[in-house]
């Protein structure tokens, strides 16, 4: 405020003006604005440094001039209005002249049927109501700011607008929900926001980012924007429409999970922008056969090295890679291209950043007061009070903002265990128990079946996926039937169980057979999905192909049989940028994937296996249409510990069933007898060991043929060393 603000008091006026001029004054709208004194409109308005005020109307009536008794920045006077409408006023001082319109001036645009949905938790459309609207109100273009902190003393808007000035722009309290509300004037798309708040004994906080903030600035930078609607005009209407009707289950599903910000940097350093990563990043996705992208947490945060899983801005593109309109551009580029995109979706914890959410209002607002519910030990972060329906109506607001706003095609959401257990990475004494006396997070429980329920519902099509490592029952199964409702659910111990046997030297697995048919008896109790995730090749961990046992060449073979291992086994697929094509190093976000090592044969080989991979999973419905169900898979071999060999059949109503066989020793097996289950050519449709990937080019010259003799059906199969070979059924041989 300026200095001369500091006098109130000194010439009697009410107290009102002094504490309106010092920003605590809870209620600006009840003295500011027009108010009628004795059944006649006042206009009182504060103009730091203006000398002379006359009102207007909006359409440049002058109705009045206003004087500044009681202090010299309050101005006030009688107004030639009969009804209530929005004024503007005209400012002089010995320097210039200016016009302010009057934000006070101005009705509420929020009204009761949002207060009643918002109240009971169940508004749909929050993020159309809270944040920063750009709108047209009562006639004039402004810029609607709403935000939920009912705690607060007070909340004030600031920005370059008001010279970051809480003083200046206090907000209207709504005091059924909460929330905080008002309409400024000729505030311009893009400008840059926060809010002020004083806590409820009047102390001031950190300013705060827009929790509904559309944009964001570039970090270290951390205020919100000011953000219009995407003005984008979709071309995608095919692609949704083909997921909508289809049976996701069924359909072929390759992820390729993707960091944005070092799948390719430009020169080196920096980051591409959302238009540079479509022009090449889906094409590659297309060419190498991937179905689905998913984007590591794309939400604004501010620390690079978190890779974006301690968001501050839940509904903000992060400013790393250009303005949102350009996110909205590259998801309807893959969608023209026939590719989904996925995002990493992060409700489990928030930072405390004291930009963010943590203590918005001076209060646990959005987490816990107790630590022992609202600390995340393990990322020391705060953890979301999922028993405040405002809490969980703000994430389930979220998920549907991001299908509706920027036609996502689904949610992976991070950390489902760490949610769904009190007890997570707690000692005895660190939690508190549930109203039953249990460990089981209900509160969390009822979430995560609730924003399923709501993605599901509005949007057909729309896929979520847990990230859960536990036993919890029923992770995909629909919440009628008792499910947490998600479509898929990551199989965490198909990834750890298969590692840990690709990582034994040869001879000793025959040892651990087990670990690899162990799968098999739970991989139908979920819709499952095969990650290989960013996960397993940061940290020290290495990449895929240092997992790998041996050396040279045989890490290679070793990672070929694995990949098409994975490829032939029931669920959905999914892999991590840069071990498509094996890249050596483990995975960094400060620098760009080993993009030169596609130059090198081997790690070209694996690449063009991995491009057939997806093209043959694809394209062979047997290897798709019942990934989820157990009429889809039946063992041919699973007890040939001795030989390290794997063997059995994927199938699919009406379809060409595919015989799956792995050789995890570095012998080649000829004359290896496979049983079959119908007389015929068997065409090999894939070898690991092909020349095409760097192999050595052993296998059985195209097709082997299966025959009956004693009742038994066999063909007489090579196995190469460290392969995995796949048959197709083409049909019985013609005996004529």
């Amino acid at each position: 405020m300026n200095n001369r603000s500091t006098e109130a008091g000194k010439t009697g006026e009410p107290a009102w003006i002094g504490e309106t001029l010092a920003g605590t004054w809870s209620n600006p709208f009840s003295v500011l604005g027009l108010q009628q004194v004795v059944g006649v409109f006042h206009a009182r308005t504060v103009i730091p440094d203006a000398k002379t005020v006359e009102a207007f109307t909006m359409d440049d009536r002058s109705i009045g001039t206003l004087t500044n008794p009681h202090h010299p920045d309050f101005f006030e006077g009688p107004v030639d209005l009969k009804d209530r409408e929005p004024v503007k006023y005209h400012a002089k001082n010995d320097t210039g002249e200016w016009w302010v319109v009057d934000p006070y001036s101005f009705g509420p645009v929020l009204g009761p049927m949002d207060d009643y949905f918002i109240g009971e938790g169940s508004h749909l459309r929050l993020f159309d109501k809270l944040g920063a609207h750009p709108m047209m109100h009562e006639g004039v273009t402004g810029v609607h700011f709403a935000v939920w902190a009912p705690n607060a003393k007070r909340v004030s808007v600031v920005g370059n607008f008001n010279q970051w000035n809480g003083t200046r722009h206090v907000m209207r309290l709504r005091s059924d929900t909460g929330i905080w509300e008002i309409f400024l004037p000729d505030i311009p798309v893009g400008e840059p926001y926060k809010f002020e708040i004083l806590d409820h004994h009047g102390n001031l906080m950190p300013q705060k980012a827009d929790p509904f903030a559309a944009r964001s600035e570039l970090r270290p930078a951390t205020a919100s924007i000011v953000n219009d609607r995407i003005d984008h005009e979709w071309g995608d209407a095919g692609h949704r429409e083909f997921w909508a009707n289809a049976d996701g289950r069924r359909q072929p599903i390759s992820i390729y999970e993707v960091h944005p910000g070092s799948w390719r940097k430009p020169d080196g350093e920096g980051f591409l922008s959302w238009d540079e990563l479509a022009d090449q990043l889906i094409p590659y996705v297309v060419d190498m056969g991937f179905t689905h992208i998913e984007f590591l947490p794309i939400s604004e945060h501010p620390y690079d090295p978190s890779w974006g899983y301690q968001t501050t801005g839940l509904y903000a593109p992060t400013a790393r890679f250009g303005p949102p309109e350009g996110f909205a551009r590259f998801v309807d580029g893959a969608h023209r291209a026939g590719v989904g995109v996925l995002l990493d979706w992060v409700p489990a914890h928030f930072p405390t950043d004291s930009h963010g959410l943590a203590w918005f209002d001076g209060t646990a607002l959005y987490e816990h007061a107790d630590p022992r519910q609202g600390f995340h030990p393990d990322w020391n972060t705060a953890i979301y009070n999922f028993g405040r329906r405002e809490v969980i109506s703000f994430l389930i607001n979220n998920a549907l903002f991001w299908a509706e706003y920027y036609h996502v095609d689904g949610l992976r959401v991070d950390a489902v265990a760490s949610m769904l257990y009190l007890d997570y990475s707690r000692k005895e004494g660190e939690w508190i128990p549930n109203r039953e006396g249990g460990r089981e997070n209900l509160e969390a429980v009822e979430f995560l079946r609730n924003m399923n329920k709501a993605v599901y519902a509005s949007t057909p099509g729309f896929m979520t996926i847990a990230e859960e490592s536990t036993s919890w029952p029923k992770v995909s199964h629909p919440v009628h039937e008792g499910g947490l409702g998600f479509g898929y659910k990551w199989n965490m111990g198909f990834m750890h169980d298969t590692l840990k046997y690709m990582s034994l030297d040869p001879i000793h697995r025959q040892y651990h057979h087990n670990e690899l048919t162990f799968g098999l008896l739970y991989a139908f109790s979920e819709n499952f999905v095969l990650p290989l995730s960013h996960d397993e090749v940061v940290h020290g961990k290495g990449s895929l192909l240092t997992k790998m046992s041996g050396e040279g060449a045989d890490k290679f073979a070793n990672l070929r049989a694995y990949y098409a291992f994975m490829w032939g086994y029931p669920g959905k697929k999914l892999l991590f940028m840069g071990q498509e094509f094996a890249q050596g190093r483990e995975w960094s976000e400060e620098r760009s994937l080993d993009w030169h090592q596609t130059d090198i044969p081997p790690h070209r080989g694996v690449q063009n296996l991995v491009r057939d991979l997806n093209r043959l999973y694809r394209d062979t419905p047997a290897l798709h249409e019942r990934d989820c169900e157990g009429e889809g898979f039946e063992w041919l071999i699973a007890d040939d510990n001795r030989n390290s060999v794997y063997a059995w059949l994927r199938k699919s109503p009406g379809r060409p069933p595919v015989a799956v066989i792995s050789n995890f020793t570095p012998v080649e097996r000829s004359g290896y007898g496979v049983p079959l289950p119908h007389e015929g050519e068997w065409r090999e449709i894939l070898n690991t060991d092909a020349s095409t990937y760097e192999g050595g080019g052993r296998g059985n010259m195209g097709a082997v043929t299966a025959k009956t003799e004693n009742g038994a059906t066999a063909a007489a199969v090579t196995l190469p060393p460290l392969s995995t070979i796949w048959l197709e059924f083409t049909g019985a041989t013609n005996t004529e």
